[in-house]
């Protein structure tokens, strides 16, 4: 007894330490988003105040005013979310099809092509923004939301794919062939028993997806060039950035706005979040 309170007590010091440690960093990361949302309801002569603080007696929602009554601010938040949409679920889609395919089949080139998901991986965004523009306007995609759909298809799939290996890889072949004696073909195996047994890996992966494409702004501002009404939420934004004073409170509730459905999806998928990011730890 005394020795286990001893390693209790041992213990505990080193456990505080890490809590606080891991608070310290929550709240570093949580600080610019509580910033963010503190300045969109400051009213204007607080969030140009030479003395900022961190919080208001007198909270203001014209900030929010000025970015609703901004025209097509509608459209822009339903482009934002048929682009986002569209993302997920394609990628979702191809990514467990390859997925499956890398994993229970043998072929030529396979170790090559798994490789060349990793290289992809490593190429930064900015460097491929100028080819994909020549590419998307061959295809006479500008000025589409499909010029901002399919890049991020093609961004999205290589993590996608090398997270849902995992996932398919853990699966016994023995269940499969288990289901062929039952008398279920390929696809009714795929689609039935595959398909939910790695769907905490698809949400992990959809969750990287949507935000990464919700918050684009590169492509948005390259593809789309002069047709306004294909804009995103992103692009809204630079309405309040004018040249003699930007308009900090209207970015602020803008952003503000922006992050809402980034968290609205966050919460539905949370549960099947922890348990496909647990799973891809474990394998």
């Amino acid at each position: 007894m005394s020795s286990t309170g001893f390693r209790i007590r041992i213990r505990r010091p080193g456990r505080l330490a890490a809590e606080a440690a891991a608070l310290l960093v929550a709240a570093a990361v949580a600080f610019p988003l509580y910033w963010m949302v503190l300045s969109a309801f400051k009213p204007a002569g607080e969030v140009q105040s030479t003395n900022p603080r961190p919080w208001t007696l007198s909270p203001s929602l014209d900030s929010f005013r000025r970015v609703f009554e901004q025209q097509e601010f509608g459209r822009y938040f339903l482009n934002s979310l048929v682009v986002a949409s569209a993302v997920v679920l394609a990628s979702a889609v191809i990514a467990f099809l390859a997925a499956t395919a890398v994993t229970r089949f043998r072929f030529r080139f396979r170790t090559t092509l798994l490789i060349m998901f990793l290289v992809a991986q490593m190429v930064p965004i900015e460097a491929l923004t100028i080819p994909l523009f020549f590419l998307m306007r061959d295809f006479g995609q500008l000025n589409t939301l499909g010029s901002l759909i399919l890049p991020h298809i093609a961004f999205s799939l290589p993590f996608a794919i090398w997270m849902l290996r995992g996932f398919v890889k853990a699966v016994p072949e023995a269940l499969e062939e288990q289901a062929m004696i039952d008398g279920a073909g390929r696809t009714r195996f795929l689609w039935q028993i595959l398909f939910p047994l790695v769907f905490p890996g698809l949400v992990a992966t959809s969750v990287f997806s949507f935000i990464s494409t919700w918050n684009d702004f590169l492509f948005a501002k390259s593809f789309l060039i002069s047709d306004t009404s294909q804009s995103t939420l992103p692009m809204a934004l630079l309405v309040f950035f004018k040249p003699d004073e930007n308009d900090w409170g209207g970015i602020m509730a803008g952003s503000t706005v922006m992050t809402i459905p980034v968290l609205v999806f966050f919460v539905l998928v949370q549960r099947r979040l922890v348990s496909g990011l647990g799973g891809a730890v474990k394998d």
